[in-house]
């Protein structure tokens, strides 16, 4: 007797690049997933089921989730982003389309914090060269040199979201003056704030930048804010390395202009300039600041419940501001097609 075969009706993601195995596991579980980082011909494979594609979900490790890739996958409703920072979308095309964007905030934003308070430890005290020092045998000869303090510095953050809060927090322990700046005064805020980066440079000793990536803030921290911070300054990068010019913070580095600096992030990861590298007064890190085991898992179980809540009818957990305008009209289309 020859076998029935019975259509699988699920919902048909995909996922363009490899995430955290328990996110595959469960979103394969619940849909149809197709794994486009498998395929030997993408474009040959797209053309087959991005007709068929509803939900995207998708890391910055992909690269750019664009309009190209949009016009392949004409029934697509939301992207799934996995991260804080979701400047690897494009969020106006995909309002164009009336498509919705999440990201996964609010899971990270302690784990970010602090790692930051970290960054900033071992940056001001130099905590990896005193490590290289020991380990190289060289304190059998002579003694660590003093490093600079973080008594008495006045930090500046630079944006003052939810990590940005987090962070002041946990400075507030400290005893440490902390200012900000950011596109508004918050009224709700105690803080000091200032109305340019600039502005709030030259009244700080340490300035930590914590705002998204994209456009809107790419070199905010260019060759003038360095300049403003002095060379008793220290910068503090955990947000996204196209804020800050790395150009111009290596030569200021370079040439005693500032003290020293903590970087997470880079312009062209994971490329780091050996100019860079090279230097003593730097702290590197490998992009890390959400990276443990409890926050990963976190961050993929709302990439997972952002698009089960969406097919369910229930509309998107934590959708981007810039998505806000196209949910109505999507929410009642993916409504209409989970009763079919």
């Amino acid at each position: 007797m020859a076998q029935i075969s019975i259509p699988d009706e699920r919902s048909e993601l995909l996922m363009p690049a490899r995430m955290p195995a328990p996110v595959i596991a469960a979103l394969e579980a619940r849909f149809r997933l197709h794994r486009l980082w498998e395929q030997d011909d993408r474009e040959a494979f797209l053309a087959r089921v991005g007709p068929r594609i509803r939900g995207v979900a998708v890391g910055p490790a992909f690269g750019r989730v664009d309009a190209a890739l949009f016009d392949r996958l004409p029934a697509l409703e939301i992207v799934a982003g996995f991260g804080v920072g979701y400047d690897y979308i494009d969020t106006a095309a995909a309002a164009e389309r009336g498509v919705v964007v999440t990201n996964t905030p609010g899971v990270l934003d302690d784990e970010v914090a602090d790692l930051t308070i970290g960054l900033l430890l071992a940056t001001i005290r130099r905590i990896p060269q005193a490590d290289r020092f020991l380990r190289e045998g060289r304190w059998r000869e002579r003694h660590f040199p003093l490093s600079p303090t973080l008594r008495g510095r006045r930090i500046g953050i630079v944006g003052l979201g939810h990590i940005g809060k987090a962070v002041a927090r946990r400075l507030d322990g400290f005893g440490v003056a902390v200012a900000y700046h950011g596109r508004h005064r918050q009224p709700d805020i105690a803080y000091p704030y200032h109305d340019s980066v600039v502005a709030l440079a030259e009244a700080s000793d340490v300035l930590i930048v914590v705002v998204p990536g994209g456009a809107g803030t790419r070199h905010l921290i260019d060759a003038a804010v360095v300049r403003a911070l002095g060379p008793d300054g220290v910068l503090i990068n955990v947000s996204r390395g196209s804020v800050v010019d790395q150009a111009a913070l290596i030569e200021a580095l370079m040439e005693g202009r500032i003290l020293a600096a903590g970087l997470d992030v880079y312009e062209d990861e994971p490329h780091v300039p050996e100019a860079l590298v090279a230097l003593d007064n730097t702290v590197l890190l490998p992009h890390i600041g959400s990276a443990s085991v409890e926050t990963r898992a976190a961050m993929g179980q709302l990439v997972v419940d952002n698009l089960v809540s969406w097919f369910d009818g229930r509309g998107a957990v934590t959708p981007v501001a810039e998505s806000l305008g196209a949910i109505g009209a999507s929410s009642r289309s993916s409504r209409a097609k989970s009763r079919d």
